[in-house]
């Protein structure tokens, strides 16, 4: 498929999508499969964890493992930090603004080194994992959902990174795709 198109398609199914939001009520269970599924449900965690696997290839060097290993870190913290009630302000405000800024990143490839390119992931993160925390029932198994929730992130990533090797020779397609996640984000926002 022409990737100009893919990004297009993409752009579209964005604005057609209702089911913008992660984070509607409480999952039913909290057990691996929910927390393996649960980044799949909403379009804001699905374009911020491939935009970071999209970036972490286009920006090269050591930012292949160590923006994704910093998101990954990061998000688990979150959802721990959501799991044991702790509060942090203007979640899905962050989490809107993480896909709009990962977009930008890839958008205009901007070639972060590790040392600021992974705290700067990392804040994104915090905002994800806490909104996925958030929405276990206490009673459940927050172990199980957090492993889940992890290994889809890296699967995303993966993804993302994937991509990005394909579209090496593509440049301007990268480009194209993270604009439209861009503009995913400022979608979310407008939602949010």
């Amino acid at each position: 498929m022409n990737p100009l198109y893919a990004s297009a398609l993409l752009a579209v199914g964005l604005v057609l999508s209702n089911a913008v939001h992660a984070h509607i009520g409480v999952h039913a269970g909290g057990s691996f499969e929910t927390g393996l599924l649960h980044p799949f449900s909403g379009f804001d965690h699905l374009l911020a964890m491939i935009a970071v696997g999209l970036w972490a290839v286009q920006a090269g060097g050591r930012n292949l493992i160590v923006v994704p290993a910093a998101f990954v870190v990061a998000m688990a913290l979150g959802t721990w930090l959501g799991i044991a009630g702790g509060y942090l302000p203007l979640a899905q405000e962050g989490i809107a603004a993480s896909v709009v800024m990962l977009g930008l990143l890839v958008a205009f490839a901007v070639r972060g080194v590790w040392q600021w390119a992974a705290p700067l992931v990392s804040v994104f993160a915090l905002f994800h994992g806490y909104a996925h925390g958030t929405e276990i029932p206490a009673f459940m198994n927050p172990g199980g959902y957090l492993a889940g929730i992890l290994l889809a992130t890296l699967a995303l990533h993966a993804s993302g990174a994937a991509a990005a090797v394909t579209l090496r020779s593509r440049a301007m397609a990268l480009r194209a795709g993270g604009a439209a996640i861009a503009l995913g984000g400022l979608w979310i926002a407008l939602g949010a």
